[in-house]
Protein backbone atom coordinates (compact mmCIF):
# COMPACT_ATOMS: atom_id res chain seq x y z
CA UNK A 1 0.00 0.00 0.00
CA UNK A 2 1.44 3.35 -0.97
CA UNK A 3 1.96 6.21 1.44
CA UNK A 4 -0.62 8.22 -0.50
CA UNK A 5 -3.22 5.45 -0.03
CA UNK A 6 -2.48 5.27 3.70
CA UNK A 7 -2.80 9.04 3.99
CA UNK A 8 -6.16 8.93 2.18
CA UNK A 9 -7.44 6.22 4.54
CA UNK A 10 -6.33 8.24 7.58
CA UNK A 11 -7.94 11.43 6.21
CA UNK A 12 -11.27 9.76 5.42
CA UNK A 13 -11.49 7.60 8.55
CA UNK A 14 -14.23 8.32 11.04
CA UNK A 15 -11.48 8.62 13.65
CA UNK A 16 -7.87 7.64 14.29
CA UNK A 17 -6.77 6.37 17.70
CA UNK A 18 -3.29 5.17 18.67
CA UNK A 19 -2.27 4.81 15.04
CA UNK A 20 -5.35 2.84 13.97
CA UNK A 21 -7.81 4.24 11.41
CA UNK A 22 -11.44 3.30 12.05
CA UNK A 23 -13.76 3.57 9.04
CA UNK A 24 -17.40 2.65 8.54
CA UNK A 25 -18.00 0.31 5.63
CA UNK A 26 -21.07 0.34 3.37
CA UNK A 27 -22.52 -2.62 5.28
CA UNK A 28 -22.07 -0.72 8.59
CA UNK A 29 -19.19 -2.95 9.72
CA UNK A 30 -16.03 -1.26 10.94
CA UNK A 31 -12.77 -1.46 9.05
CA UNK A 32 -9.65 -0.95 11.18
CA UNK A 33 -6.20 -0.39 9.69
CA UNK A 34 -2.87 -0.12 11.50
CA UNK A 35 -1.42 2.96 9.83
CA UNK A 36 2.15 2.09 10.85
CA UNK A 37 1.83 -1.48 9.54
CA UNK A 38 -0.92 -1.37 6.89
CA UNK A 39 -0.61 -5.09 6.28
CA UNK A 40 -2.40 -5.47 9.65
CA UNK A 41 -6.14 -4.96 9.31
CA UNK A 42 -9.41 -6.06 10.88
CA UNK A 43 -13.11 -5.92 10.11
CA UNK A 44 -15.53 -6.06 13.04
CA UNK A 45 -19.29 -5.83 13.40
CA UNK A 46 -20.93 -3.08 15.42
CA UNK A 47 -21.21 -5.57 18.28
CA UNK A 48 -17.45 -6.15 18.30
CA UNK A 49 -17.46 -9.54 16.60
CA UNK A 50 -14.36 -10.12 14.48
CA UNK A 51 -15.39 -10.82 10.91
CA UNK A 52 -11.95 -10.88 9.34
CA UNK A 53 -8.41 -10.14 10.50
CA UNK A 54 -4.77 -10.89 9.97
CA UNK A 55 -3.66 -9.34 13.28
CA UNK A 56 -2.06 -11.42 16.00
CA UNK A 57 -4.05 -12.12 19.19
CA UNK A 58 -2.40 -9.36 21.24
CA UNK A 59 -3.10 -6.73 18.59
CA UNK A 60 -6.66 -8.01 18.20
CA UNK A 61 -7.30 -7.50 21.93
CA UNK A 62 -5.83 -3.98 21.83
CA UNK A 63 -7.82 -2.97 18.75
CA UNK A 64 -11.10 -4.42 20.03
CA UNK A 65 -10.63 -2.46 23.26
CA UNK A 66 -9.99 0.75 21.30
CA UNK A 67 -13.04 0.05 19.18
CA UNK A 68 -15.37 -0.57 22.12
CA UNK A 69 -14.20 2.60 23.90
CA UNK A 70 -14.79 4.74 20.80
CA UNK A 71 -17.85 3.11 19.21
CA UNK A 72 -20.07 6.07 20.12
CA UNK A 73 -18.24 8.20 17.52
CA UNK A 74 -19.79 6.12 14.73
CA UNK A 75 -23.24 7.34 15.75
CA UNK A 76 -22.36 11.03 15.47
Amino acid sequence: MSEKEIEFIADTAKFVVSGYAFSEMDDKNISILNLQHPECAMVVSRTGEIIETNMDLIEQKLVLDLCSRNLQFFDE
